[in-house]
Order: C-alpha cells, then sequence, then structure tokens
C-alpha cells in the first residue's frame, strides 16, 4: 500500500517531507521525507523495525525533539516546542513517588496554579475532572494510595489519567504498555479504546508489537529503517468496537502475517531468525 494513502483533507496532525539528523562524530539521519496526516480523534499506530525513527518521529510531534527540515503543525499550527494541546504518555510510568494518585493525577494542575490566577470555580473543576478521570480508569478506591502500592498496570493508568488532566486533544504513547505482562496489557488495550471513545482525542500510539498495533490502530503506519521512513499504511478492517476474539479472526491474522513480513523485508531479512541473529550480531543501532 502506497505510503501516501489515506490522506485525510482536515488534519488534526499534519507531517510534512519531515527530516531529522542527529549531530555527533559523524551525522547520523534518523528520518527521511516522513510525510503523514492524521485527522481530529483518530488512532493511528506505528511500528517498524528497530532503527526505524518511531520514537523520534513520537518527540518531534510531542515537541520534545527538534526536527531537521519539513514541518510539524498541530491544528494548523507549527510545533516548535511542546503545547497544551499534547501529552505524552512513555513506557516508564515517571510518578511521583511523594504523591498519591489523585495527587499525581492532579500535579499538572497544581503546576499551572502556581503560574496563573486560578478562581475557585477553576480548582473546583479541575478536581471535578481528576475525579472523573479515576473513574474512567477504575482506580477510585486507590485515590490515596501512593505508587510503590500499585502494580505496573495500574501506575501506568495513573499516568495515563495525569495525562488527560488538561483536556488534551492529541495524546502521544510511547511503547506505554511494553513493561506489562500480557493479561494486563490486554486489559490495557481495552481500556485505552474506552478512553478513545469516551474522551474523543486523537491517539498516536507506537509499539514494536504488531498484534497490538492492528487491535488498537484504526490504521497502522509501517516505518523502516536507515534513515527512518514511511514504508506503507494499513487501514484496519475492524470495527470501532473491538473484543480480544477478534485476533482470532481471517482479517486480523491475515493483516498480521502482511506487516510483520513487510518489517522483515524492510529489515533485509526473510525470517524472524535471521532476524534475531542480526539483532544478537548488533546490526541494528536502535536510533528511535
Amino acid at each position: 500500500m502506497d505510503a501516501r494513502a489515506g490522506v485525510i483533507a482536515m488534519s488534526k496532525v499534519r507531517i510534512e517531507r519531515l527530516g531529522k539528523v542527529f549531530d555527533g562524530h559523524e551525522a547520523t539521519p534518523a528520518l527521511h521525507d516522513v510525510s503523514l496526516d492524521i485527522a481530529d480523534n483518530e488512532f493511528v499506530t506505528l511500528v517498524g523495525a528497530s532503527g526505524c525513527g518511531k520514537s523520534t518521529l513520537l518527540r518531534i510531534v510531542a515537541g520534545l525533539e527538534t526536527h531537521t527540515s519539513g514541518t510539524v503543525t498541530c491544528n494548523g499550527r507549527p510545533v516548535t516546542g511542546p503545547g497544551a494541546e499534547r501529552a505524552m504518555v512513555f513506557q516508564h510510568y515517571s510518578l511521583y513517588p511523594w504523591l498519591t494518585v489523585i495527587e499525581n493525577i492532579k500535579f499538572s494542575r497544581r503546576l499551572r496554579a502556581g503560574r496563573e490566577n486560578l478562581t475557585s470555580s477553576d480548582v473546583e473543576a479541575a478536581s471535578g475532572r481528576a475525579d472523573a478521570l479515576l473513574n474512567l480508569i477504575g482506580l477510585a478506591k486507590v485515590a490515596h494510595a501512593y505508587p510503590n502500592q500499585l502494580s505496573g498496570g495500574m501506575q501506568q493508568r495513573v499516568a495515563i489519567a495525569r495525562a488527560l488532566m488538561g483536556r488534551p486533544q492529541v495524546l502521544l504513547m510511547d511503547e506505554p504498555f511494553g513493561a506489562l505482562d500480557a493479561q494486563t496489557r490486554e486489559v490495557m488495550h481495552d481500556l485505552i479504546l474506552h478512553i478513545h471513545r469516551i474522551e474523543k482525542t486523537t491517539i498516536v500510539f507506537v509499539t514494536h508489537d504488531v498484534e497490538e498495533a492492528i487491535y488498537l490502530g484504526q490504521r497502522v503506519v509501517l516505518m523502516q529503517p536507515r534513515p527512518g521512513r514511511i514504508h506503507s499504511i494499513y487501514p484496519v478492517p475492524l470495527p470501532a468496537r473491538r473484543h480480544q476474539d477478534m485476533k482470532h479472526g481471517e482479517p486480523f491474522r491475515a493483516l498480521k502475517a502482511e506487516i510483520l513480513a513487510r518489517i522483515r523485508e524492510s529489515a533485509g531479512v526473510t525470517t524472524d531468525t535471521e532476524l534475531l541473529d542480526r539483532l544478537n550480531a548488533g546490526g541494528d543501532a536502535d536510533t528511535q
């Protein structure tokens, strides 16, 4: 499928001819000529072999990394740094251990209160938002617990709620479930789809897991390395309301097989064993 397929007229995020070169002893091209349009309330997943620049691209959209060429816009405005309309969730939970669950969720509002004159109604609205998010992620009963009292999956729920606290229009997620066990990951998959329906947030989600990418995404963007660029874009042939049994259906399994074959092809191998041998030999430097 052509990498320009599915271009959307009214974009929430627009990436045009984006390039990124890391300076060092030798200039290292990380991204080259990346173009992608993401619509309002769309859920897009990014997959690809190690070193294809998935995380670098996400950080540029977040405003945490600068780009060398091309443009990135959100709501038609250039991205030049972090912004309230964009929030990021990382693989590591990054919760403040001295704050309770509810205090962690409210933390960004506390920072804002220190910079701006907020009215009592603003404070009340923020408190109501935090309570609503606690219910949404299913952690109301542990609102006053500390991070070290929670499981990994519960901690990541708190991190997601904290990112949603300011009502971002775009939620950027970098391998957020990578450290979780398989059963917890499935629970988190259904939770983030529920959040997407309720919050109507545009989500861009980076993962190494093709099954995860298909189950969550409305489109799967396959990137290839050296330098990182878009190889193909796949619309996902599943309904908006999803359940785990869909993973066993023929459309799901066929798309998974095709994407996995393309990932091997983009890495210059034909089997998973060859890919493993190359990784063990240190052949791929992960410049995500």
